[in-house]
């Protein structure tokens, strides 16, 4: 398995390795362009990454935010996007390799056996977003789910390796971040991450025997339980299978950041305030994490250095902001606190 990571310089030309901006063929109003990421460490050529942006600019901007979702999920959170505009923020977010709309032919859904593979289109679009906003934008990234574990490493890394980008980026914000792996403490032993470890060196594609329950899915989707909208093929409701290179690519991020991070700039992680593990829906899964165990969210949020405002909401889902509409207004409040504590943070509309 290839380990080298491409590098992007500081001289990189952003537009030769971007389409322009064109029509978002999911969202109305938002745009995409496309990152050609080279050559997949994993095998898996061509893999591009996907930036989308609201269509309608911000009026005199006060920074820009760039999002990243978590596992068997792509962007689609509008309203997330409209709360940010409201308040003066450029809002950009990103679908990975191999994920929603970056996911092509022949690609396994999500895979990497890396997560430092990630920093390649996480840097990009930065670059991006400093062209289009201006070079001395301030940029707050969010993560949610694996996305919240994928981001503070990358920031870890770009703090020390790439102070001058790193100085643009003014906060964290993690909507319910995978910091360790849920369930039994077996999993969590050195012998099954020996285990894991092995098998994804063999057999990386190899999927794991547990299957993921539709019930986070089906309490969100119109079409069972819930409210929102979404593509079924890039967000299936019963998830795409988990294979044992991804998994381990987890778990050596889980092990890094239980050793310590630096992220290098505040951040505010939001969680519900009780797991409830299910294997079918039930009306209790609209009003908690069903998927992530939050104990575990509150025990290693201190390790991603700086200031950490650790948030819970109460019956909140995994992802807050898709909680039922009276959860995601306070979930949205605890941001608008929060940003008023960020350096230099600008007026906000209300």
């Amino acid at each position: 398995m290839h380990s080298k990571i491409l590098a992007v310089s500081s001289s990189t030309d952003v537009s030769s390795r971007t389409t322009g901006w064109q029509p978002d063929h999911l969202l109305d109003n938002y745009q995409l362009l496309t990152f050609d990421l080279g050559p997949d460490p994993d095998g898996e050529d061509p893999i591009t990454a996907t930036l989308v942006r609201r269509s309608e600019r911000v009026e005199k901007p006060v920074g820009a935010v760039l999002y990243v979702h978590g596992f068997t999920d792509y962007f689609f959170q509008e309203p997330l996007a409209e709360f940010f505009a409201a308040r003066g923020y450029e809002f950009y977010a990103v679908d990975l390799r191999k994920c929603g709309r970056s996911l092509g032919e022949g690609h396994t859904p999500h895979f990497t056996t890396n997560l430092k593979f990630y920093d390649v289109e996480l840097t990009l679009s930065l670059d991006k977003i400093l062209t289009d906003v201006g070079a001395d934008a301030d940029v707050l990234i969010a993560g949610h789910s694996t996305g919240g574990i994928i981001t503070p490493l990358w920031l870890d890394r770009l703090r020390t390796s790439d102070p001058a980008r790193h100085s643009r980026i003014t906060g964290l914000l993690l909507n319910s971040p995978w910091f360790d792996l849920q369930g039994s403490p077996v999993l969590r032993s050195p012998i099954t991450t020996a285990v894991i470890k092995a098998v994804a060196k063999l057999r990386p594609k190899l999927v794991m025997p547990q299957e993921l329950s539709a019930a986070y899915g089906e309490s969100l989707h119109e079409s069972a339980h819930g409210e929102w909208a979404y593509d079924l093929v890039r967000k299936p409701l019963g998830g795409f299978p988990v294979t044992a290179g991804w998994l381990n690519a987890v778990r050596d991020g889980h092990a890094a950041l239980h050793r310590g991070l630096d992220v290098g700039v505040p951040s505010l992680v939001l969680r519900s305030d009780k797991s409830h593990f299910i294997g079918g829906y039930d009306p209790k899964a609209d009003a908690a994490d069903i998927v992530l165990d939050v104990e575990q969210i509150a025990r290693w949020s201190g390790c991603l250095g700086n200031r950490v405002s650790a948030v819970p909401v109460a019956d909140a889902r995994h992802d807050v902001f898709l909680s039922v509409p009276r959860v995601r207004e306070r979930a949205y409040h605890e941001v608008d606190a929060w940003l008023t504590t960020l350096p230099g943070a600008g007026s906000s509309a209300s």
